[in-house]
């Protein structure tokens, strides 16, 4: 697979670092593993909970496992600083496992890009909130957060 150009490219902005953020939120609530990991360099490093992804396949089989286990996921990402070519996102996603129990997942990840826009690190630190049905905040159809719909800072998350 060749590397292509993944814009907006660092050096990023206030403004084009959100931009990058709510793409890759995007991306991730299609739950297609393909798809996501074209946004990475081929070998791009991760260190998501206690597992350490290398490079594309790895990553698509860690979300294939991903999306097997937390069904009906749904995120929000936010943009909580950036610089040249580093951005730091505080996220929350929601989910059922297959017993029907709800979490919200908190966390944060540190991203880093290289000249061409693709993610070369991540690193995510992650807890899970159980949570009852009626908690849940994410109620849209399954897909992309609709363009209306508040972020995290607007549901005091």
């Amino acid at each position: 697979m060749s590397e292509t150009q993944r814009p907006p490219l660092p050096p990023f902005t206030r403004e084009t670092a959100i931009q990058k953020v709510r793409m890759a939120e995007d991306a991730w609530n299609t739950r297609d593993p393909e798809r996501v990991s074209l946004a990475y360099t081929i070998d791009s490093r991760w260190r998501n909970r206690a597992e350490f992804p290398v490079g594309r396949g790895q990553i698509v089989e860690f979300l294939t496992r991903k999306w097997a286990r937390e069904l009906d996921y749904r995120l929000i990402k936010e943009l909580w600083a950036c610089a040249d070519n580093r951005i730091a996102v505080r996220f929350a996603y929601e989910w059922r496992d297959d017993s029907g129990n709800w979490f919200r997942s908190h966390g944060n990840e540190n991203w880093e890009f290289d000249e061409n826009g693709l993610m070369r690190l991540r690193f995510a630190s992650i807890n899970d909130q159980p949570i009852s049905e009626a908690e849940r905040k994410y109620r849209w159809p399954l897909g992309p957060r609709p363009k209306d719909h508040p972020g995290l800072s607007d549901l005091g998350l």
